[in-house]
């Protein structure tokens, strides 16, 4: 039976008048890759966003089991840093890479709140060994990548604070179907050298079949759950998300 790791129940999340998030509850467990799907305003990022603490949110429960210690702590109210040094990582919609900074400095950045020397000299070199271009380009500043380029490097980035729970939204915006197919093998690969992964995604096909268990959001609300390959043959989901 699978650890969990996350435990949420009761998310709701208010930007003013507008209900965001409506009464979100999920559970990741150990290891698994687990993807929220929906329509562009659904509610995805919201949710990722709040689990990272970057956005006010409310919940009945917010729990986060760390493999590190086998302790569960209430993240609710949590500011990002606290988040990071239990072991959750973001790699943000947008990328959000620094564009004046190099490839090497923005990997630096990633790591801030670790002081062995070591140890981030060897996460580096895991990341450029993930991600081949980035070494290459390691002395060029973040501005002169290519978007797929600066996709890799966000996510090396968030690989850089040696994350248990690895937590990315939407990965593959904007990119070339190839550049789409091999930043999921990269995200397979990565989930399957033992981390767990939270994917905000709205290329729904890709992340249903890279996923072992999803959620569907509309309207801010969890209308549907169950398997990637359950979703992927959901004649609901097949009709709104996959294209009939």
């Amino acid at each position: 039976m699978s650890s969990p790791m996350l435990k949420i129940d009761g998310l709701n999340v208010n930007y003013g008048a507008i209900h965001a998030v409506r009464d979100v509850s999920l559970e990741i467990n150990r290891g698994e890759i687990v993807t929220l799907i929906g329509a562009n305003g659904a509610g995805k990022s919201s949710v990722i966003r709040s689990i990272m603490g970057l956005v006010k949110s409310r919940a009945n429960e917010m729990t986060y089991i760390s493999p590190r210690t086998n302790k569960a702590v209430n993240i609710a109210g949590k500011p990002a840093e606290e988040h990071v040094k239990l072991g959750i990582s973001l790699s943000p919609e947008g990328r959000r890479i620094l564009p004046q900074l190099t490839v090497e400095e923005n990997l630096q950045l990633g790591a801030y709140i670790r002081d062995d020397a070591d140890g981030i000299a060897s996460d580096m070199e895991y990341v450029y060994s993930l991600f081949p271009r980035l070494k290459e380009r390691h002395k060029q500043k973040g501005s002169t990548l290519s978007g797929g380029e600066q996709q890799m490097l966000a996510v090396g980035r968030a690989l850089m604070s040696r994350p248990d729970l690895l937590m990315l939204d939407e990965p593959s915006l904007g990119l070339a179907p190839i550049l789409v197919d091999e930043v999921f093998a990269i995200i397979r690969e990565i989930n399957a050298q033992g981390r767990t992964i939270l994917l905000v995604e709205q290329n729904a096909f890709a992340a249903l079949k890279a996923a072992h268990r999803a959620y569907v959001l509309e309207v801010g609300a969890v209308s549907l759950s169950g398997t990637g390959a359950e979703l992927l043959n959901n004649p609901k989901v097949r009709a709104a998300y996959l294209g009939g």
